[in-house]
């Protein structure tokens, strides 16, 4: 095997290969998750208008303290048909139109409201509980930006801002293929030196939970001709994720028979564990991931390096995976040719959370691996990281 890349080499390789999908235009009621491809501009000021912060009275603060008539009782879309005059008040709702004339809104629990008279104790300031029109923002204002994915807070701001609709990147479209003789359906009975197959879903999980739309085809025994039909059909995806099968032994098929297929292999080989033999090859616009068949292997190899890809074919503003720092709970080995990702899970601590790796580290331990919320990112070296040393660490989605 040639020299094998680093982790942050890897994936920008793989990303100086992504292309971002084409936009279209996505009804905010089904753009949840979607990232933007273009700005989204304000189309009115936010709020629209002058409008209370409170439920109480609307008042010229030059007529506080005293008592004041109340003239009218402004509700929530329902404007006041006058303006305010000098010596008057106007009973309003959180939320209602501030009316002309009127610089300040008191609390209602701040005044004795009796007869459709206020009496009103202490001065009020020109401006307090008034939210201004335009205060939150102004119309033809960004108020989420290309890159962004839409989560609840940006969708609430968009559809404020009086949008209908986004121009959003289209989603991937990512085929999933497992390989191997070994495997069985979960729920089927196992004969001699079969497993269940669980890559699949896994890894479709891991896609849809990316962004991405996602067809699983069934699993293939280790035969050329299978091997062929499977990838000609997947290869029509615009991202290939395959599980199995790109290590080097004589049933390991998937990367000869992809290349005769056309695809070119950027690189085979990364300085993790685990999960070292990992292949990213293109062809045409489809990008083509070779995962290892162990099961925690595909996890972290999807969490490293195809979801930044995932992402970035949908114009993530920053696709690479996204380290937090934590500090260890307990000392960890190092390895010394390879960066190692742990298994673990988050502790409350003083300034940065604790990270307690598990026990059961090995890559086929999925089980062990289902308890764990963090990957813990420990550098290759020598000797091992005491408890303590600060770390960085992925959440596991």
């Amino acid at each position: 095997m040639a020299q094998l890349l680093t982790m942050d080499e890897a994936v920008a390789a793989i990303l100086a290969e992504v292309r971002p999908l084409a936009a279209e235009s996505v009804p905010i009621e089904d753009a949840r998750g979607r990232f933007l491809a273009e700005d989204a501009v304000a189309q009115v000021d936010l709020p629209p208008f002058p409008s209370s912060a409170m439920d109480g009275f609307a008042v010229r603060s030059a007529d506080t303290p005293g008592t004041l008539p109340v003239v009218f009782r402004i509700a929530a879309g329902r404007p006041a048909s006058q303006p305010l005059r000098a010596g008057e008040a106007m009973g309003i709702a959180t939320g209602g139109v501030v009316p002309e004339g009127a610089d300040a809104v008191i609390p209602i629990e701040y005044v004795v409201d009796h007869d459709n008279n206020v009496e009103i104790p202490d001065a009020v300031a020109a401006g307090a509980n008034v939210r201004p029109r335009g205060g939150d923002v102004a119309a033809g204002s960004v108020v989420a930006s290309a890159g962004v994915r839409l989560s609840a807070a940006q969708l609430g701001a968009v559809a404020a801002a009086g949008l209908p609709a986004v121009r959003s990147t289209q989603r991937p479209r990512a085929s999933v293929l497992t390989t191997g003789t070994e495997l069985r359906t979960p729920g089927e009975p196992l004969g001699p030196g079969e497993v269940y197959e669980a890559n699949g879903l896994m890894l479709a999980a891991q896609l849809v939970a990316a962004g991405a739309s996602v067809e699983v085809l069934p699993a293939v025994a280790d035969d050329e001709g299978a091997h062929r039909r499977a990838l000609e059909r997947a290869l029509e995806a615009d991202l290939v994720v395959t599980s199995g099968g790109v290590s080097v032994g004589p049933h390991d098929l998937v990367r000869r028979i992809e290349a005769e297929l056309g695809v070119r292999e950027i690189f085979w080989g990364v300085a993790v564990k685990p999960g070292k033999p990992l292949a990213f090859g293109v062809r045409e616009g489809s990008l083509v991931f070779g995962l290892p068949g162990n099961p925690v292997s595909s996890l972290v190899g999807f969490e490293l390096f195809v979801r930044p890809a995932v992402l970035a074919l949908q114009g993530a503003s920053d696709p690479r995976p996204r380290f937090e720092n934590g500090t260890l709970a307990a000392a960890v080995r190092r390895n010394a040719e390879r960066d190692e990702f742990l298994r673990g899970n988050r502790l409350d601590g003083d300034a940065l959370p604790r990270i307690a790796p598990l026990s059961g580290q090995e890559s086929h331990m999925i089980a062990r691996a289902a308890s764990a919320d963090v990957l813990v990112h420990v550098p290759r070296g020598e000797g091992e990281l005491s408890a303590g040393s600060e770390v960085r660490y992925l959440v596991l989605s």
